[in-house]
Formats: C-alpha cells, structure tokens, sequence
C-alpha cells in the first residue's frame, strides 16, 4: 500500500528526475525513490560494502552523420571516457541498442573498436538500427553468442540476475516492440528458477512500458513479462531508443530510460514525430551521458545515477 505522502515524494523524485542534470543520485527504497546531494564530494557515489555496481550506455549510432552531431564518434568516446574515469571500476557495462546507424560493416568495425576501450565487461541487445537488414546479420555475428543468435539470455553477476530481452525484430501496431510468445515463454521459465528475493535486471533497447504509444515507445505485449516479473521484491528494467531520461515505478518494479551517446530527441508528442533534435552545440553535451547503477545484492536496493557528457 503506498500512502499519500509516499506518494507524494514518489511523484516529487520523478518530475526531479525527468529534469536530468548531474549530481543527484536517486536511491531506491521501499519502491520509492529519495534524492540525494552528491554535492558532499566523490565519496557520496562511492560503491558500498555489499553493492555491485554496472553501467548502462545506449544509442551510439555508430555512422549517424545528420547535423544533430556532427562527430558522433567523438560524443560516443567522452561517454566511454566517462566510464573509465567512474571512481569504482563497474562489474560490468550494458549497451541497450543502436549500437549502429545503418547496420553497416563498417559501422560495426567502428563501434567494435570504440567499444573495446571499455573497461570492464560488455553486455548487449540491439537496436532496430542494428537490424535494419531484417535477420542482424551483421549485429549477430558480432555481439550475438552470449545469446547463441536469439537476441535473449541472462546471467548473473553480483547476486544479481541480469535478463536481456530483444524488442525490435517484429513489430506490433503503431510500430511498438514485440517479444513474441518462444520469448516470453524462455522468460517465464528462466524466472522460475530463481527466489523472489533475487533482486532483477532487465534490459532491452525498446521500452518495456507505455512511454508514448503513437511514436511506437513501447512493447506491445511486455505485459506478460511484468506478469512474470511482479513476485520479485526488487526488478530495474532498463530501456534507450527515446534519448532522453525518463522514470516510472510500479510496485517494486523501476522503468528507466537513458540518454543516447549520439543525439537527443523531442518528449513524446512534441513535434511531428521522433527523429534527431537539434540542439546549439553548448546544449548538446548536456542531453548526452551515461547511467551508473547499483544493487545491494542483500536487500535487492537500486541506485541508479545519470552523468551527462557536460
């Protein structure tokens, strides 16, 4: 039962969040988000005893050369500097789609070789830009065996259990993502193997909830994977594809989107339809960034931290 003050602060720490900006960290508690200033010094984002931490980086657009960015090779390297300048060195890095613009060879020659300077482990599920050729064969042969070809798997890390989910390769009406029923059904099974008390990661490129539905931002049949995911005490699903933050808790489950590294789009019906935004270049660095999370693996608890490139 959430009462009207925890709504209230609920509420309060989203429409903060929305806003962006560095230096505030929002930890995740009793499934309501608290605010806190990371103005105390570097100390403040330290990972604790008992937490695991990893990062998030999204829509790299690897070849994109509209007038939004210019250099997307460059925003792309800054967001990679800024994970390895992070003070805790992450368990692991997880790359939620369009990694490419075209789905070229020479894109992903690119993005391989950017990519490779992470330090730390790389996670990834593609974009519908990374199989823009239908099957991905491109995508797959490069990022496809943890999931032997299938887009889908998990692991753990931490005593954390990480699922990867592919949203982008059949589309629903209105151009919303689709999982597919051999998905959802591998998905319910390989969650029955594990305690509610396991704390959850999912990740896809699509948004697994109801962003804004005449552009597409969404799934159309993620219901039947909250359905599966809603006995866990602590689920964080982690989207990109819109390019920009935005954040919604239901239950014990928490919905982030992130930034891209390559160029931020409009909110949900501002303007004709998604695409590039244009930004005055002192603007763009700020609309670009990375996502730091963490997980007290002994009470499934969430931090999630977003840096912009600025």
């Amino acid at each position: 039962m959430v009462t009207d003050s925890a709504e209230h602060t609920r509420r309060g720490a989203l429409k903060c969040l929305a806003a962006g900006g560095a230096g505030t960290l929002f930890a995740l508690s009793g499934g309501v988000f608290q605010a806190i200033d990371l103005a105390l010094g570097a100390t403040a984002a330290a990972v604790a005893p008992g937490q695991m931490s990893f990062v998030q980086i999204s829509d790299s657009h690897i070849g994109f050369k509209g007038e939004a960015n210019r250099d997307v090779a460059a925003t792309v390297a800054r967001s990679i500097d800024l994970v390895n300048a992070l003070p805790t060195r992450p368990s692991l890095i997880i790359h939620t789609g369009d990694i490419t613009h075209l789905s070229k060879p020479a894109e992903f020659d690119m993005a391989q070789q950017l990519l490779s300077r992470l330090a730390g482990e790389l996670h990834t599920v593609p974009g519908e830009h990374d199989v823009i050729d239908g099957p991905g064969k491109e995508y797959f042969a490069r990022f496809g065996k943890s999931s032997d070809g299938r887009g889908y798997y998990s692991f753990d890390n931490g005593g954390v259990h990480f699922v990867a989910l592919i949203n982008v390769m059949n589309f629903k009406a209105n151009g919303l993502g689709a999982l597919g029923d051999d998905q959802l059904a591998w998905l319910e099974n390989d969650l029955n193997a594990r305690s509610s008390s396991t704390p959850i990661v999912v990740f896809a490129h699509m948004p697994l909830w109801s962003v804004y539905e005449p552009w597409g931002w969404g799934t159309g049949d993620a219901d039947r994977a909250m359905a599966a995911l809603r006995r866990f005490g602590s689920v964080t699903v982690l989207n990109g594809h819109i390019h920009q933050i935005m954040q919604k808790v239901e239950g014990n489950i928490t919905f982030h989107t992130a930034r891209s590294m390559a160029y931020p789009q409009p909110r949900g019906g501002d303007g004709p339809g998604p695409g590039p935004l244009m930004v005055s270049p002192d603007l763009l660095p700020k609309m670009l960034g990375i996502t730091s999370i963490r997980v007290t693996a002994t009470t499934g608890a969430a931090s999630i931290s977003d840096t912009p490139l600025a």
